[in-house]
């Protein structure tokens, strides 16, 4: 298929999040890593429920905002958020390893992760008290 009369090829642009404009009053992009890395914490920080159509998306992370950070939730939690990696971004990112931590009665959540369009490894952390 060709580009139509008066169009040029265009390199993809990835919305920033959380959502803004630019000093242009433009909307905000985002590198393809920063996009990867935003979908990541979406997922994560999104509840169960709270998609419209997508019932079984997110990760429930956001629900744990407020609750005591225990080390007794840290294996369900690791084994909830891998899966929701997996089935909802699993066409994004090879997820390598997923610790959660609590420190200072926060969860703090370790992704090391690959690209699968770039092949480029990445690792971040995502505490799940703090906007991105």
């Amino acid at each position: 298929m060709t580009d139509g009369p008066g169009t040029a090829a265009r390199a993809q642009t990835q919305v920033g999040f959380p959502f803004r404009f630019d000093s242009l009053g433009r909307t905000a992009g985002a590198s393809p890593d920063e996009h990867v890395r935003y979908l990541i914490i979406q997922l994560l920080l999104t509840n169960p429920g709270e998609r419209v159509n997508r019932p079984e998306l997110g990760g429930g992370l956001a629900s744990l905002v407020f609750a005591p950070a225990r080390d007794e939730i840290v294996p369900a939690l690791e084994f909830a958020l891998s899966a929701a990696l997996a089935r909802w971004l699993g066409d994004v990112v090879d997820v390598e390893r997923l610790t959660v931590g609590t420190r200072d009665s926060r969860i703090e959540i370790n992704v090391d992760y690959v690209v699968r369009q770039t092949g480029q490894r990445r690792s971040d952390t995502i505490d799940a008290g703090q906007a991105p």
